[in-house]
C-alpha cells in the first residue's frame, strides 16, 4: 500500500520556494500598495505621472491584444459577406436578364407607337389644368369614398373634373359648391374607370370596393389572367379621364377579376390637380318651348 502523500511543506523543497516566493511578492504588493496610497494622498501629482507612466505602457499592449480580438471575430462575418455577396450577385444577373428582356420589348413598342403614330398623325390631347388645391378630408369610417376639395365654382371647379395626385389618379368631382367640392375616389364602390394593361394594352374596368382598393375586371374577354405587378392606365375611353393615368397595380395573381392597390391612394395625398376632362361635357340642352297658345277670341 502506497504511503500517503504529506501535504507540509518542509517535505518538499518545490513547495517551500514555492510559498516563500508567494509570501515575498504579498508583501512587495502590499508595500507598493502603500506606497501609492501613500503618494495619492500626499503627493498627488506624482502618483498622476506614475499612473499614466504605467498606462504609457500598458495602452499599446491592450490595443494589440483588442485589434487581435477584432481581426478573429471579423473572421466569420468575412465568410458570411462573402456568401451572401455571391448569392446577391446570382440574383442581380438573373434581374438583369429580365429587365433586358423586358427593355426591349419596350424598345419594340416604343418603335410601333411612333410607327403608328406617324401613319395616323395621331395628336394626344392634353388637358388644360384648371388648378391645385387640397384634400383637406376623406371619408374613412363608411361603404362610401368621398374626399373634400379646398376649391369649388369660385375656382373654377365643375362637376366631372378629374383629380390627379402625384403619382396618379384620385377620382372626379361630384359635386361642387362656392369654395368646395365633393371628390368622388377611384376606391368608392360607385366609381368606375375605363382601364387598359400597359404591357399589351388589355381593356378592364378598375371599380372601387370601398376598403382602400380596387378590383380590376376584364372586359370582352373570358379567362384572362392577371400577373402581380401588373399596371393599369386609364385608356381614355367615355372621354373623362385621359389616357395614360396611371391608375392601380395588381397585387395577386387571378383571372378576370383581380385586387389591385391604387398608386394614389387618397389618405396619402394631400395636394391634387383638377383637370379639364379629355373631352368636355356638351353643353346641356336648352329648354323646350312649348306649343304657342294663341289668345281665344271674344264671344260674341
Amino acid at each position: 500500500m502506497a504511503p500517503a502523500r504529506d501535504r507540509r511543506t518542509g517535505f518538499s523543497r518545490r513547495r517551500q520556494y514555492s510559498a516563500f516566493f508567494g509570501y515575498v511578492l504579498a508583501v512587495a504588493g502590499a508595500v507598493v500598495g502603500a506606497a501609492l496610497l501613500a503618494a495619492s494622498i500626499f503627493n498627488p501629482p506624482a502618483f498622476s505621472a506614475a499612473r499614466m507612466a504605467v498606462a504609457s505602457v500598458t495602452a499599446p499592449v491592450a490595443s494589440l491584444l483588442d485589434s487581435g480580438t477584432d481581426a478573429i471575430a471579423s473572421v466569420p462575418q468575412a465568410i458570411g459577406t462573402w456568401i451572401n455577396v455571391h448569392g446577391e450577385n446570382a440574383a442581380l444577373r438573373a434581374e438583369l436578364k429580365r429587365h433586358d428582356a423586358l427593355l426591349s420589348k419596350a424598345r419594340v413598342i416604343a418603335y410601333d407607337n411612333r410607327r403608328l403614330r406617324g401613319l395616323l398623325r395621331v395628336r394626344d390631347r392634353t388637358p388644360e389644368p384648371v388648378l391645385t388645391a387640397r384634400l383637406v378630408a376623406s371619408t374613412a369610417s363608411s361603404g362610401r369614398r368621398f374626399a373634400l376639395l379646398n376649391a369649388g365654382r369660385v375656382q373654377g371647379v365643375t362637376p366631372g373634373m378629374p383629380v390627379l395626385g402625384p403619382e396618379g389618379l384620385v377620382g372626379r368631382v361630384l359635386e361642387s359648391g362656392p369654395i368646395a367640392a365633393r371628390v368622388l375616389l377611384i376606391t368608392d364602390p360607385e366609381s368606375l374607370v375605363p382601364v387598359r394593361r400597359t404591357r399589351d394594352g388589355l381593356p378592364a374596368i378598375a371599380a372601387g370596393r370601398g376598403d382602400g382598393r380596387v378590383d380590376i375586371r376584364s372586359v370582352g374577354a373570358a379567362n384572362v389572367r392577371f400577373a402581380p405587378g401588373d399596371m393599369f392606365v386609364s385608356s381614355g375611353i367615355g372621354g373623362l379621364y385621359a389616357p395614360g393615368v396611371p391608375v392601380a397595380r395588381v397585387e395577386r395573381a387571378g383571372s378576370d377579376s383581380v385586387v389591385a392597390t391604387p398608386y394614389a391612394p387618397p389618405d396619402a395625398v394631400d395636394f391634387v390637380i383638377v383637370e379639364r376632362p379629355f373631352m368636355p361635357m356638351p353643353p346641356p340642352l336648352p329648354p323646350r318651348a312649348g306649343p304657342a297658345v294663341s289668345p281665344a277670341a271674344p264671344a260674341r
